[in-house]
Order: C-alpha cells, then structure tokens, then sequence
C-alpha cells in the first residue's frame, strides 16, 4: 500500500470511531454540538465519512470525547500492548476504558458508589450489545420486564435496544467488567429473571 492510500485509509476511518464514541457516551449531534460549537451537519458529514476530517475540528471533539487525539485518527501502536487507562466519571459512575480503539467490542471496568443513582429507573435504549460481570458489590439490572438484583461471581448479557437501566443495590460500591459492542457480538451467558417475592 503506498502512502497515499495509506493516509486516505486512516482518515476514511475517523467518520466510524466519531460515531463509535458518541454513541458510546449517549450524546445525541445536537448535544455535541453544543459541547463542541461544531454544526450538527458538519458532524454528520464527519460521521458519515463524507467530511474530510481536520485538526480545527478534531481538536475540540477530542476534548469533547475526552480521549487523546491519536485515538481518533487510530494513530499506529508504537509496540508495547498494555493499556494506560484514563478513568472518566459521568453521572456519578467511573469509568476505566480497557481497550484502546472506539470502533468494535469495548471493555470497561465500572464502580459505581452507593447512593448515586435514582431509585426510580429510567430505562434507556440504543444500538448495541452488553455484557457485563459484577466483581464485587450488588446491582440493580431492570431489562424490559426484568428487575434483577446481581451479585459478585454473576453476569448479564443483552441486547441494548431492549430498554434497561442499571445501578448500585447495596451500600458498598459495586465494580463490573462490561464489554459492549456493536450488534452482532454475542457472548453466551443469558440473565435469567429473579423469581417474584409474594
């Protein structure tokens, strides 16, 4: 491949990882716009692949996703295969990213403090697939009809189209491994409901 088809490759490749991440975070275009003074259409372009990406405008999508520049442009790995993860909190959970690209399968180490979610679910829904395995800690997993309580040792898998909402159930903070991915990826471990309390 010459160098020219090699550029034109990394840069046909930003579009999906811009879209990756702002999927990822939950951000609709008008929201990133917001955040990045960036027109909803010209981010569109830029997702869809039919705007040429350029530092005037990666720049404030980097600050924006919070993840360093070449993350974006999947700059070349210099070799060594770990991961310096960089912890983000939203919404009172922290994140700790455990895989280096946006596109593709996803793994994230979640803790989640006692107390910071609402008692009340708002069950969400997007595109996607999720599993996750609790570590320590109990959450709360409501999945359609669903309202499960999930201990240290259990995992979940599920569509993300499905609406579903998670949290802290106990009084000490919860830690999970969650790998989400596109539709599609599938791991094999199904959540079964919790049998009713009479």
């Amino acid at each position: 491949m010459n160098d020219e088809a090699a550029f034109n490759e990394v840069l046909d490749a930003v579009g999906p990882r811009l879209r990756a991440l702002r999927q990822q975070r939950g951000a609709t275009l008008s929201q990133l716009s917001a955040s990045t003074g960036i027109s909803v259409s010209t981010l569109s372009r830029l997702e869809s692949g039919r705007r040429r990406p350029t530092l005037e405008l990666l720049l404030p999508l980097a600050k924006a996703h919070q993840v360093a520049l070449d993350e974006l442009v999947g700059a070349p790995q210099t070799g060594d295969p770990r991961i310096h993860p960089r912890p983000v909190t939203r919404h009172g959970m922290t994140y700790i990213p455990l895989t280096r690209r946006p596109g593709g399968l996803q793994a994230f180490k979640l803790i989640i403090p006692p107390g910071t979610q609402s008692s009340s679910p708002e069950p969400k829904t997007h595109e996607g697939y999720e599993w996750f395995y609790v570590l320590s800690g109990q959450i709360r997993l409501v999945l359609g009809e669903h309202d499960l309580v999930m201990k240290a040792g259990e995992a979940a898998e599920f569509d993300t189209r499905v609406p579903h909402w998670f949290g802290n159930a106990g009084s000490q903070p919860v830690e999970i491994l969650s790998l989400f991915g596109p539709q599609g990826e599938r791991l094999h471990v199904r959540a079964r409901p919790r049998k009713q309390r009479n």
